[in-house]
């Protein structure tokens, strides 16, 4: 009867709940403006962060070498460990609302004086065939004491929340720890992506070059000829040179760059890009990227994985204050244990032999120097710096998707302008090459053009790049990359 109520003690003390001292968690209003300092299409918001980015990304190439990332990055792996940890260690925390039970048998045998010197020949007398056995005569007395049972010492009954609340510090924590996980996800996506495309603007930049350089080399034989001829002066035939040896240049430029391109991609994809992946020698408008809407910022900050790490975060420090407070009140422990004790092994089991016992202990802080007020005001202070974070990643997010925002609506106009620019500039060329073939103007306006036109094609390059890594970064600052869309339903589209 009584094992059973030592049972039924020990069962009610491990469900009993405990009052808890954690803060009420409000989410604090965002510090930001309601929309986005630039008009945006706000009707179609909530979808951008669920685009997936097999979705988003339409060249196909660029999706294997994304896919080779996420399975093949480092940072990735290590994030994805660190959830691991944080899910261990909010499993040691649960298991602390529990008593660790254990059984445990152990046995007692002395000897207890000794009248006579013959120690050897009575030692044999206790030893027979490797079993100790009760012995007469002056070898003394030998008591036996064997026991079993089932205890656990130490258990910490939860009436303050003191032990709920680290518990729910450790599951905010790991909480935290997955989104943080979410982010380097995105940020992975949008790094493989930005560097695929500058691989590929230095590969349309490098056949520009090339271009232009056999084009000059072109220049110059025919200007070597005329000046073999006495029709083109020494000016001129080094000013083609000048040409040549520029273009030149920016071929080993170009191709130096293009290699240091593929060393960061393939430290991003974590092994070797395939030859079949590598991308065109231009930039496609119309076959990388899917267009995109942005949204109010309300919508767009509940999808971001930054926001919603710091958020746990802060409920992480909200409960730490809970656990603080309750080192104010009586810590209750339990030791108890149940079993049977015996003289005789053989008998260990039998009626009558058993045993119990049940030792509470609580523990009341009187003086302890200001430690525990100190540790409640550090807890506060630590809530307050975490509130102080999740404001500035708000501010931060709401900032990077303002200016993406603010550099995607002159981006046409940049384009466009640029377009017009390269136009005008390649008609300059032929009209100043042609007026010089005449023998109308001198070779130095066809430098001037053929530099103008050049420098033109790059900063149209340049400009393409921009739009391009544009959409990828708005992409990423709003959620978007963490949803995969699958082949599946985008065949069906």
């Amino acid at each position: 009867m009584m094992k059973k109520s030592l049972i039924h003690l020990i069962v009610l003390a491990t469900l009993l709940p405990g009052c808890s001292f954690i803060p009420d968690f409000k989410r604090p209003k965002p510090p930001i403006a309601e929309t986005w300092p630039v008009t945006t299409d706000s009707q179609q918001a909530s979808i951008a962060a669920d685009i997936g980015w097999r979705e988003f990304f339409i060249d196909e190439k660029l999706r294997k070498v994304i896919e080779l990332a996420l399975n093949n990055n480092r940072d990735l792996r290590i994030a994805a460990l660190n959830i691991e940890r944080a899910r261990a260690q909010y499993q040691i925390t649960t298991a602390n609302l529990f008593p660790t039970v254990n059984a445990s048998g152990n046995a007692t045998i002395q000897k207890i004086g000794d009248s006579s010197s013959g120690n050897n020949s009575n030692l044999a007398n206790v030893i027979n065939n490797g079993v100790i056995q009760q012995s007469n005569g002056n070898s003394g007395e030998i008591t036996r004491n064997y026991r079993a049972g089932v205890s656990f010492s130490n258990y910490e009954i939860d009436f303050f929340g003191r032990i709920r609340s680290l518990n729910t510090q450790a599951l905010q924590l790991f909480l935290a720890t997955e989104e943080a996980r979410r982010s380097a996800h995105i940020a992975l996506i949008a790094e493989v992506a930005n560097a695929w495309l500058t691989l590929q603007a230095d590969k349309e930049r490098l056949k520009l070059a090339q271009d232009t350089l056999k084009s000059q080399q072109s220049s110059y034989d025919l200007n070597k000829s005329r000046f073999d001829y006495g029709i083109a002066t020494g000016l001129d035939l080094q000013q083609a040179q000048i040409l040549v040896d520029t273009a030149k240049v920016d071929v080993a430029r170009f191709t130096s760059l293009i290699q240091q391109d593929e060393n960061a991609l393939i430290l991003l994809i974590g092994s070797n890009l395939p030859a079949e992946l590598r991308p065109d020698n231009a930039l496609q408008p119309a076959t990388i990227l899917a267009d995109l809407p942005a949204g109010l910022p309300s919508e767009v900050l509940q999808k971001r994985p930054d926001v919603v790490q710091a958020e746990y975060n802060l409920q992480a420090a909200n409960a730490n204050i809970g656990a603080a407070r309750a080192a104010f009140y009586p810590s209750i422990s339990l030791t108890a244990s149940v079993g049977s004790a015996s003289r005789e092994l053989n008998n260990l089991f039998s009626s009558g032999t058993g045993f119990w016992n049940f030792v509470p202990q609580i523990v009341v802080p009187i003086f302890n120097a200001g430690r525990n007020r100190a540790n409640l005001k550090t807890a506060e202070i630590d809530r307050d710096i975490s509130l102080n974070q999740y404001e500035k990643t708000i501010q931060t997010a709401f900032k990077e998707v303002a200016d993406s925002l603010a550099i995607r609506q002159t981006l046409t106009e940049q384009f466009n302008s640029q377009s017009s620019l390269v136009n005008a500039s390649s008609e300059s060329y032929r009209l100043s090459e042609a007026r010089y073939k005449s023998g109308i103007d001198n070779y130095l306006l066809v430098l001037d053009s053929q530099r103008t036109l050049y420098a033109a094609q790059q900063n149209l390059i340049s400009i393409r790049l921009i739009a391009f890594s544009n959409q990828v970064t708005l992409y990423k600052v709003l959620g978007g990359g963490w949803n995969e869309t699958t082949p599946e339903k985008l065949n069906s589209k």
